[in-house]
């Protein structure tokens, strides 16, 4: 299962990158296996996907300002609940930050949701998830303390500063989980990206 999170966090990649891209069916190439009804990671039993897009601005970088295009991905394995699945990961290409590795690696097993940002929101994304999970009461206590939990969330970061003001550090805390609820749909993918301007 060490290729868990790696595939997790690829199809999301994946996911966003092709979202304007025919799909391989749709260009005629045979694959084994039938789709789910919308053809997207939410189409397995229990996963859920939340994405908040930040698009604001136009014209030249002015750190601070803009433009901003960016945004959070999190991916809940078994919805939103504290259930935990077994996981592993691998570094692709040795490059790429992702928090909560070690803990994966040491234990096997990924305790909460897998969020996705740009490189330098990986620190307010992971202090959002840890605050959501205890909020939601979505962790398992230590014993004898029923209010004490520790959390090390797995966030990955994908660069996005040729696209977004990246030192503007527009992701805030209050971004990260506020539409990890909303359901991404076939629907939902075409609509997000057609709103994102050339």
């Amino acid at each position: 299962m060490k290729k868990f999170i790696a595939l997790l966090v690829t199809l999301c990649f994946f996911f966003i990158a092709e979202a304007q891209k025919p799909r391989a069916r749709e260009l005629g190439i045979p694959l084994d296996g039938k789709t789910g009804p919308n053809n997207a990671i939410t189409d397995v039993k229990g996963v859920e996907v939340g994405h908040t897009t930040l698009i604001d601005g136009k014209g030249k970088l002015v750190v601070g300002k803009g433009p901003v295009r960016t945004g959070v991905t999190v991916i809940h394995p078994k919805g939103k609940v504290y259930d935990p699945v077994f996981a592993g990961w691998y570094s692709l290409n040795g490059n790429g930050e992702m928090t909560g590795t070690t803990w994966v690696e040491e234990s096997g097993f990924l305790e909460g949701p897998i969020a996705i940002t740009n490189t330098h929101s990986v620190g307010i994304v992971r202090d959002a998830v840890v605050a959501w999970q205890y909020e939601k009461n979505l962790f398992d206590p230590l014993p004898n303390e029923p209010g004490v939990f520790w959390a090390l969330p797995v966030v990955a970061e994908t660069y996005d500063g040729d696209l977004n003001d990246i030192n503007g550090f527009h992701v805030k805390k209050n971004t990260c989980m506020r539409r990890s609820t909303t359901p991404v749909t076939e629907k939902s993918r075409k609509e997000m990206w057609a709103e994102v301007p050339e």
